[in-house]
């Protein structure tokens, strides 16, 4: 049998279980092409690129960067670093990262890649326009916005010229761009481009298109954004029904509405609708899409921080405690998202009155934060206040109070001292000082005004103050 022949053979056992799990095909069809074709032939590295991308729909994020990585040295090897083929799988590796929340690690590959895709293609090429906006898109994951939108602007302009006002790619990029506007802080500006856009949408695409619905989906989000809250409820109570019809009620886009609008109720107070809508979610998910793709684990996080505002703090931390295991084996220990769980099930671990298991993750996470984010950004700041506390509640006063003097010197001059972090810091240093007999240092910490508002009697560490999540 020739290459050529095993390779059609191959291909064919793939097209005949099209219907079966994509991965475990394609896992047995790059054995096949392994043996019969070698690991050089151009099927075979087609097929590790397509097992890549099925990894990254399944949210099997590590096993995507793991096979990307390997085929990128592949091809740089085989066929030239500056091989279009290859200048492809190094953007698909850094979608990969920015998808495991590595945005840096996925600029380190974007940056060099724009310059030379400029270079050789020129900056109009459909792949020069895409590598912008992928690094965009990378700058706003990293949370350099203004970078992000330094970049979108005039690509928005570009794309209008080049591909036209309603080609998808610029449709996409203004909605990012909205995106950007509402990460910077200009609640305003998202909205006053969707707006139109929607129009202009159901005016020439019809209400019931897919991206007249996606638009929807992101001006409610918008809306949700700059507080409006009812207006994006009004439009994600019937867009849910309109996806369900349209698309199905399993359909990526309408689990997506459907999270959404849950999180519209809960920030509009109707915290049992939300969980309403988060359970039978939850395990839509799970079915449709495993329990460790991203979307799945975005909503068991929403559904943990409904039943938090609920009460049902036992409930909570059980949620989070196997979330946690399932986002640092799916996103990594350090993405944004398995960040966050960390310092809500400390949280909750806190409460359950599990204060050495709380301190267990949070003095590593205050060491990560610092690392990832620097010592004064405000995630690293509330976990290092929220350690404090736990010592406190563990009687390790004497940790708690080396935790708060360079704490609340730090956030006197990041936040000033009349910002209530500040002020709420000051007021668990006051408390540490009383507990260690320190009484005429906690009568100087209290001296300070706008701080008498928080003073509490009591003689618990963390008194007048709470844990932040």
């Amino acid at each position: 049998m020739t290459k050529r022949d095993a390779g059609r053979k191959a291909a064919s056992r793939l097209d005949a279980g099209r219907t079966g799990d994509p991965i475990a095909i394609l896992e047995a069809l790059l054995a096949d092409q392994g043996r019969s074709l070698g690991a050089q032939h151009p099927d075979t590295l087609r097929t590790r690129n397509e097992l890549a991308n099925a990894y990254g729909a399944a949210g099997r994020a590590q096993d995507a960067i793991a096979t990307l990585e390997a085929l990128l040295g592949d091809l740089e090897l085989f066929i030239g670093a500056a091989h279009p083929n290859t200048l492809l799988t190094r953007g698909n590796l850094a979608g990969a990262l920015q998808a495991a929340g590595r945005p840096q690690d996925a600029i380190a590959l974007l940056e060099p890649l724009l310059a030379g895709r400029e270079r050789i293609l020129g900056p109009e090429h459909p792949d020069t326009l895409a590598t912008r906006g992928n690094l965009a898109n990378a700058y706003q994951a990293a949370g350099r916005t203004q970078d992000a939108i330094a970049i979108y602007e005039p690509l928005l302009a570009d794309l209008e010229r080049i591909l036209g006002p309603q080609h998808p790619s610029t449709l996409g990029t203004r909605g990012n761009l909205a995106n950007a506007y509402g990460d910077a802080g200009r609640s305003q500006d998202p909205i006053a481009i969707l707006e139109p856009l929607l129009t202009e949408h159901e005016g020439t695409l019809g209400a019931e298109h897919p991206d007249t619905l996606r638009t929807r989906n992101n001006l409610a989000n918008a809306y949700a954004d700059a507080g409006r809250t009812e207006d994006a409820m009004a439009i994600l109570e019937p867009l849910v029904a309109d996806r369900e019809r349209i698309l199905g009620a399993e359909h990526p886009d309408t689990l997506a509405s459907r999270n959404n609008l849950a999180n519209a109720y809960q920030a509009a107070g109707r915290t049992q609708d939300a969980i309403a809508i988060l359970e039978p979610l939850v395990a839509d998910l799970e079915r449709a899409l495993g329990p460790q793709h991203r979307d799945t684990l975005a909503s068991r996080a929403n559904l943990a921080n409904a039943y938090w505002a609920a009460g049902r703090t036992q409930d909570a931390g059980a949620l989070l405690e196997s979330l946690l295991a399932d986002q640092k084996q799916t996103l990594g220990a350090e993405h944004a998202d398995t960040l966050s769980t960390r310092v809500g099930l400390a949280a909750a671990l806190q409460d359950a009155g599990r204060a050495a298991d709380a301190i267990a993750l949070l003095e590593p996470l205050a060491a990560d934060l610092e690392r990832i984010h620097g010592a004064e950004h405000p995630y690293t700041l509330r976990t290092r206040n929220n350690l404090a506390i736990v010592y406190g509640d563990a009687g390790r006063t004497d940790d708690a109070i080396a935790v708060l003097e360079p704490l609340v010197a730090d956030l006197e001059r990041v936040l000033g001292a009349e910002h209530p972090d500040t002020i709420g810091s000051r007021t668990n240093l006051a408390n540490a000082y009383e507990v260690a007999g320190r009484t005429e240092d906690a009568d100087r910490v209290r001296d300070r005004p706008g701080d008498e508002s928080s003073w509490d009697d009591g003689e618990d560490l963390d008194a007048g103050n709470t844990f932040i999540v």
